[in-house]
């Protein structure tokens, strides 16, 4: 069963993703001749025209938390030796960058401080303990 916000996240990315752009490159790193052969490093870039048909809310957030309103978004992947592999983990990354940049804002932080009547209880109960403790002690005139 998938929650409202994963339904608007998977929405979200294949919106984006049809007006996005692949490029495929030489991976770095280890890997011997097919690495200096095939271009199996994956890079997806978004640009800010890909937000245009999204409703307002949507663009506004993802233009702030993901820098879509200054410049493009540039997923790469170079994990897998596979170029389809690559292209599947750089959506995935897509996902989560989505997930969090449209989830609601957490609940507002109630105050914590403490009444007055609380603290002037837990003033009057240490006075009452100075007391009992002060009539513990022998008296001065021995």
């Amino acid at each position: 069963m998938t929650t409202p916000l994963e339904e608007r996240v998977d929405a979200v990315a294949d919106h984006l993703l049809q007006a996005a752009t692949w490029t495929a490159s030489r991976s770095s790193g280890p890997g011997g001749q097919r690495r200096d052969k095939v271009a199996t490093r994956a890079e997806l870039t978004i640009s800010p025209s890909a937000l245009d048909g999204l409703d307002d809310v949507t663009v506004a957030r993802l233009a702030d938390r993901l820098g879509l309103g200054d410049a493009d978004l540039r997923i790469t992947s170079q994990e897998d030796r596979m170029l389809a592999r690559n292209r599947e983990i750089a959506v995935e990354r897509l996902k989560d960058l989505l997930t969090a940049a449209l989830a609601p804002p957490p609940p507002r932080r109630r105050a914590t401080r403490p009444s007055r009547a609380k603290v002037e209880q837990r003033v009057a109960g240490k006075r009452n303990r100075s007391v009992v403790k002060r009539l513990r002690q022998p008296p001065d005139g021995s």
